[in-house]
């Protein structure tokens, strides 16, 4: 029997690489919000965990893995692209170099903590998501969608922040840039929580899915049956 996707689970896979990959770029640049001093990932990066939200509540965990190891390995890939487009010879009338390789240059550093972050905080996200959606028997999805994000992006912050900055900054200031990144990528899911519900409730009207995940495998690498 052929597997099929639908139209809405394409769409929201494609939305969700694209975030990830645009969230990675505009890292590079640090903003100031008021007192608050945040990076441009601010922006798109939430978008992510409100979309991993989405797919785990309709689809289920087993999709939502799906998704999370595609945008892993696109990250990977634009990543090394990259790298490649730096270690080629620049023309000599061009005089962007100094500017391209800031912004695509990810240091190893930075790049092994986005990655292994990203990882990490979806996969608790979704994992989060799921068990309660079971435990409440579908309802409370405002609370569910809440504390999943809390516990996904609390978990990205304290593995990205500490690899990517340890030792360059002091403790303090590392505490701080985590407990604030933490709380604003949360906030942003508060704030954009009514958007949130009527997709959910939408997509599953058009595309009559409604998964519960029981008696499945939670093991992040299994995927004999997607």
């Amino acid at each position: 029997m052929q597997k099929q996707v639908s139209l809405p689970f394409l769409l929201l896979g494609i939305l969700f690489n694209v975030c990830l990959i645009a969230s990675n770029l505009l890292e590079t640049k640090v903003i100031q919000l008021g007192p608050i001093t945040a990076t441009a990932g601010l922006i798109v990066f939430p978008i992510s965990y409100i979309i991993n939200d989405c797919i785990a509540e309709v689809w289920g965990f087993k999709k939502a893995r799906l998704i999370i190891w595609c945008g892993f390995f696109m990250n990977f890939l634009t990543i090394g692209f990259a790298r490649i487009a730096i270690a080629l010879p620049a023309a000599p009338f061009w005089e962007g170099e100094e500017s391209f390789n800031f912004v695509f240059g990810l240091a190893p550093r930075i790049a092994l903590a986005s990655l292994l972050a990203f990882l990490i905080g979806s996969f608790l996200n979704a994992y989060i998501m799921s068990k309660m959606k079971v435990a409440t028997g579908g309802k409370y999805f405002s609370l569910r969608a809440i504390l999943s994000t809390l516990a996904g992006e609390s978990a990205d912050s304290l593995i990205f922040f500490p690899i990517a900055f340890g030792g360059l900054i002091s403790g303090a200031e590392l505490g701080l840039l985590i407990g604030t990144q933490a709380l604003l990528k949360s906030l942003y899911e508060v704030i954009i929580l009514p958007v949130t519900i009527r997709v959910v409730r939408y997509i599953k009207k058009i595309d009559q899915s409604d998964v519960y995940d029981r008696h499945i495998s939670y093991n992040i690498i299994h995927f004999k049956d997607l």
